[in-house]
C-alpha cells in the first residue's frame, strides 16, 4: 500500500550534451546525446507502508513520471523511482547544472 503525499509536474525542453564522469579519469567529459522533447514531467512523494513480504517498511520515495518524445515525434512515457538519498543526490547534480547554465 503506498500513500502520495506530495506531487507535481513541468514541461521544457531537454537536449544537448550530458556530464559524464564515467570516463574513468577524475574530469567530467561531456558527451552529445540524442534530441529528447520533455512533455510532461510529473512527481509524487509517496511512503510504501506495507508489501506482501513486510508488515511495515515505513520507506519514503520519490517517484518521477516522463512524457518524452524523440527527434521523430514518437512519444515513450518514462518512470523511476528514487529512495531519499537517491533524490538527495539527483538535486545535487541539477544544482550544479544550474550553476554552469548561469556561466554560459
Amino acid at each position: 500500500m503506498e500513500v502520495p503525499r506530495l506531487g507535481g509536474r513541468i514541461g521544457a525542453v531537454a537536449t544537448g550534451l550530458h556530464q559524464s564522469h564515467s570516463n574513468g579519469g577524475s574530469e567530467p567529459h561531456l558527451q552529445p546525446t540524442p534530441q529528447l522533447t520533455l512533455i510532461d514531467f510529473q512527481w509524487k512523494l509517496g511512503m510504501a507502508v506495507s508489501s506482501d513480504s513486510c508488515r511495515s517498511l515505513k520507506y519514503p520515495y520519490v517517484a518521477v513520471m516522463l512524457k518524452v518524445a524523440d527527434h521523430s515525434g514518437q512519444v515513450k512515457n518514462k518512470s523511476f523511482e528514487m529512495t531519499i538519498p537517491q533524490f538527495q543526490n539527483f538535486y545535487r547534480q541539477f544544482k550544479e547544472i544550474a550553476a554552469i547554465m548561469e556561466t554560459v
